[in-house]
């Protein structure tokens, strides 16, 4: 921090100024503005060859629906199947004739958290009474992270603080400036708790106030300090006690009963959930952030399937592309460029030589796939 930065900063630290308020209610705004829309509805890339889609594991956040069609519609302009249903962390969306979910929960066999995509026939949501209680529990703890996070700074917590100092680097000045900010988010979300959309209230509120900071602070200390509040967000979910989520096996339970289909995503995080033996119609073996293990889950869930014969219906291979739209409506600067660049139905590896070789071994391809689960869907 340079000196005209650190004056600066000695004069506004316990400050809350307008400008603050606009900053932070600009980041939790889920209305947006025309330039926005644009960005939404006119994909830069488009995918004319493609002609089945299949997105099973993609978040709409405070993107409308009805702009996300239209930007599909554009990416893949001559399409002649699809299955395409959204995943909202938490909260039951509908897209068409479908409507999906991606819900936390808890393998106590692993000791660890783990998701599940949920989908359904949307004719089958108004059925979905005790399912979404118990959405609404998760997401309501889920959402409580965010002010552990706040109060992991604010307070502060100093195991969590000096630990992140440590691994950062950061010095006294960055985290007095990190902890006054904070501070004024903490304010802000007590005194416009009744006017701020339940969906925006994450942990992501805090780095992207941050980012509006970057025209007064400049690029080099935004940078640092959201590396200081990586660290401090890590070490925060750590600690996050996964008692209160509802245990894996009651939740597919309760999607079976409304005849939902069950996926496990993430294999980077979740392939060892194989060994549990769950009642799932298959896996997710490729996304954007994993491709280690695709050629591998291909080849289990082939073995799987051998050795299970005609005893249950056969596992499916799925790929995600985990595209959260909320980040194409950032401002370009701010983007994360790998999130920013991820596309609903857009999995390339379905048409790579060397896994679509497995995928000819296992019986599977993106057609097969489509068809065999919106048979299950259906019931």
């Amino acid at each position: 921090m340079n000196k005209g930065q650190q004056d600066h900063t000695a004069k506004t630290l316990g400050e809350i100024t307008e400008d603050d308020e606009t900053r932070f209610l600009s980041v939790v705004s889920n209305t947006l503005s025309e330039e926005q829309i644009t960005q939404v509805i006119e994909p830069e890339t488009t995918y004319p060859q493609q002609n089945s889609v299949m997105a099973l594991h993609w978040h709409p956040e405070h993107v409308p629906l009805e702009l996300i069609e239209k930007r599909i519609g554009a990416l893949y302009p001559n399409q002649n199947e699809s299955l395409i249903i959204p995943t909202q962390h938490n909260v039951i969306e509908c897209v068409g004739d479908y409507a999906g979910v991606e819900i936390d929960c808890y393998s106590r066999g692993f000791n660890q958290k783990v998701q599940l995509l949920i989908h359904l026939e949307k004719t089958n949501v108004e059925k979905a009474g005790v399912l979404r209680k118990m959405l609404a529990h998760t997401f309501k703890y889920r959402s409580s992270q965010l002010y552990d996070y706040i109060r992991a700074i604010t307070k502060p917590d100093p195991v969590i603080m000096e630990t992140a100092v440590k691994e950062t680097g950061a010095d006294r000045d960055l985290v007095e400036f990190v902890t006054a900010q904070v501070k004024k988010v903490e304010h802000f979300l007590s005194v416009h708790v009744d006017r701020i959309p339940k969906e925006m209230v994450k942990n992501k509120v805090i780095a992207q106030f941050f980012d509006t900071l970057r025209p007064l602070y400049g690029d080099p200390l935004i940078q640092r300090v959201q590396a200081f509040l990586k660290a401090v967000k890590t070490h925060v979910k750590a600690g996050f006690s996964l008692q209160y989520f509802y245990r894996t096996s009651e939740v597919i339970e309760e999607a079976r009963a409304l005849g939902a289909g069950v996926v496990i995503p993430h294999p980077e995080q979740f392939w060892p959930v194989l060994l549990a033996n769950y009642d799932v119609d298959g896996y997710e073996v490729w996304n954007p952030q994993s491709q280690r293990y695709t050629d591998f889950l291909i080849s289990v869930l082939d073995e799987k399937n051998r050795q299970a014969g005609l005893s249950r219906r056969r596992l499916l291979v799925f790929m995600g592309d985990d595209t959260h739209m909320g980040e194409k409506v950032k401002d370009r600067a701010v983007q994360d460029p790998v999130k920013a660049g991820r596309e609903i139905g857009y999995q390339p590896a379905w048409d790579d030589f060397s896994v679509s070789k497995k995928l000819i071994l296992a019986g599977m391809d993106r057609h097969r796939v489509i068809s065999e689960y919106r048979e299950r869907l259906a019931g």
